[in-house]
């Protein structure tokens, strides 16, 4: 199946990545699929600045929403994935 990954903020210039890509990936995959994949992917830079497998959830101040609701409003990184699904990877940015 694909699903098509868009990044958001500092992270795409982090990555040295374009705004989307759409990834493949097995069947019945999950979020926490998803992101040991772009782990491997995209090595060091990913692992220190969003997600590191070992630490089993997003660092700090970073949200993934799919076809537009936030994990935590599915089931978090167990959320399965679909063909077609829209994945954003943003970090959280706040203000005054």
């Amino acid at each position: 199946m694909n699903v098509t990954i868009e990044y958001l903020g500092y992270i795409k210039k982090k990555l040295g990545v374009e705004r989307s890509e759409i990834i493949s990936l097995d069947n019945k995959s999950s979020v926490y699929d998803l992101l040991i994949l772009l782990s491997k992917k995209y090595g060091d830079p990913f692992r220190k600045a969003v997600f590191d497998p070992k630490d089993l959830e997003l660092k700090p101040y970073h949200m993934i929403s799919v076809n537009g609701l936030l994990l935590n409003q599915l089931k978090g990184l167990k959320t399965e994935l679909n063909d077609n699904d829209q994945v954003i990877l943003m970090p959280i940015v706040s203000g005054g």
